[in-house]
């Protein structure tokens, strides 16, 4: 029997080739990669070393000039943005120095009864505020804010100092006593001015500072309502610039040490 099945077996796989040869020939075959030493795993292993691609010195010089050139352009844009920002200023000062605000002399009374004039602090950068000692809230918030500027400025022994000024407009009840009382709750070197109704009018109207007091109350309490700003007043007595109540300390500070930086005395 086994030798039976060994001749037929034969004859069987002859008979179902003539069906499966045709099938066979219409695949097509499979491109293999060549063998560990052929070109395609040639390349794969070259790629994987590194071979082909920029290395040592090449590759260094080429990493070098790209910093080089990155830093470049860095360093030309923070110049443009620098000069254009000085160009501002510049034109800003200007605009303000021809809108004659704090042109002429004051003469008013300091906190201690002593007789005070621009004058007296030419040669020194000035933050002023105007306001009043019965004020709830705004004027303590905003002396508050100068101070901080003023703190800030100090804490750099490279720049010159700024004296600090309150001028009332309420000279009705902030006297001399009442102006020392209320200047030593903020700074040391905080000075307050006052003087007569007309000596507070002539002040006011020379930085073009609103104020009006309100209504009596029963009490004979009243209200003076006026205009918010900080001035800076430069070495040579002039109105250099002003802050609204929108402007932080730090960036009123950082507006100071601009204009410091590019002060030129047109007095000297």
């Amino acid at each position: 029997m086994s030798a039976l099945r060994r001749s037929i077996r034969p004859m069987l796989l002859l008979a179902q080739g003539s069906k499966v040869w045709p099938r066979l020939s219409r695949l097509k075959p499979q491109v293999l990669p060549r063998t560990l030493g052929g070109e395609a795993l040639g390349m794969r292993a070259r790629a994987l070393s590194g071979q082909g691609l920029p290395q040592g010195p090449k590759l260094r010089t080429r990493l070098l000039i790209t910093a080089l050139f990155g830093a470049g352009l860095g360093w030309a844009w923070l110049a443009a943005k620098a000069e254009k920002e000085q160009r501002r200023q510049q034109q800003r000062t200007e605009a303000l120095r021809q809108a004659a605000v704090g042109r002429g002399d004051f003469s008013l009374l300091d906190h201690r009864g002593k007789p005070r004039c621009k004058a007296d602090f030419r040669g020194q950068w000035v933050l002023m505020y105007f306001g009043f000692t019965h004020c709830p809230d705004i004027c303590p918030d905003e002396l508050e804010k100068l101070v901080q500027v003023v703190q800030q400025l100090e804490a750099d022994p490279s720049l010159p100092l700024v004296q600090p000024i309150f001028i009332t407009v309420d000279p009705e009840r902030d006297d001399v006593a009442a102006m020392a009382r209320y200047v030593q709750d903020f700074h040391p070197r905080l000075l307050g001015l006052t003087g007569s109704a007309e000596q507070v009018a002539q002040v006011s109207q020379s930085y073009r500072v609103y104020y009006s007091a309100g209504p009596k109350d029963e009490d004979q309490d009243y209200i003076v309502d006026h205009s918010i700003a900080i001035y800076l007043l430069s070495p040579d007595g002039l109105f250099t610039d002003y802050y609204g109540r929108s402007r932080s300390a730090e960036q009123i500070a950082n507006s100071v040490k601009q204009h410091m930086g590019t002060f030129h005395s047109i007095l000297s």
